[in-house]
């Protein structure tokens, strides 16, 4: 198995999260009402699985390794693109639970500032996913010689068991069966 299948796996799950988030947007609509503590759990999830034990892969094993590499122009832009990337979407979780908290004081705007910024994470992930499905993660393993996937294969067992994935796939599956 390559390196890139349980990311690829993982985005799967983050995939299911982004559409309960997208569905949770629809309800707000409707109610005019924000649960904060969905908030919470979208957020823990996104923080947790999303970018610490995904994000957290790519940039510590994955991007470090390639870093090495002489890689092509695209590739390397392409790296630092999804670098970027991360740093929005880690943006964007802040400026959520802080609108939160303002819905939670009351303030008036809150509701608006959680929907547009849950609608950006909606939009974003998917875009991102693409790009690192679809764009980067099969060609970066030219890179790698089969020894250094099943290494790096190795390095993300290691990083994954310091985490809790049992414990994230039930906040998935309790979000999903959530109305």
């Amino acid at each position: 198995m390559m390196p890139i299948a349980p990311l690829m796996i993982e985005h799967r799950l983050i995939e299911r999260m982004i559409r309960v988030i997208k569905r949770e947007i629809e309800t707000i609509r409707t109610t005019g009402k924000v649960r904060p503590e969905f908030i919470d759990r979208a957020v823990d999830f996104i923080r947790t699985y999303a970018d610490r034990c995904h994000h957290g892969k790519e940039e510590d094993i994955l991007f470090l390794q390639l870093g090495e590499r002489a890689l092509s122009d695209q590739h390397r832009r392409i790296v630092e693109e999804l670098r970027d990337e991360h740093v929005r979407a880690r943006s964007l979780t802040a400026q959520l639970v802080a609108a939160k908290e303002r819905y939670v004081l009351q303030d008036g705007s809150a509701l608006d500032a959680i929907v547009a910024t849950m609608q950006e994470l909606v939009d974003f992930y998917p875009v991102h996913i693409e790009k690192e499905d679809r764009h980067f993660f099969i060609p970066s393993m030219e890179y790698l010689s089969i020894h250094e996937q099943d290494d790096m294969l190795e390095a993300f067992s290691e990083f994954d068991r310091r985490l809790i994935h049992e414990l994230y796939r039930a906040v998935v599956e309790k979000s999903e069966g959530a109305g």
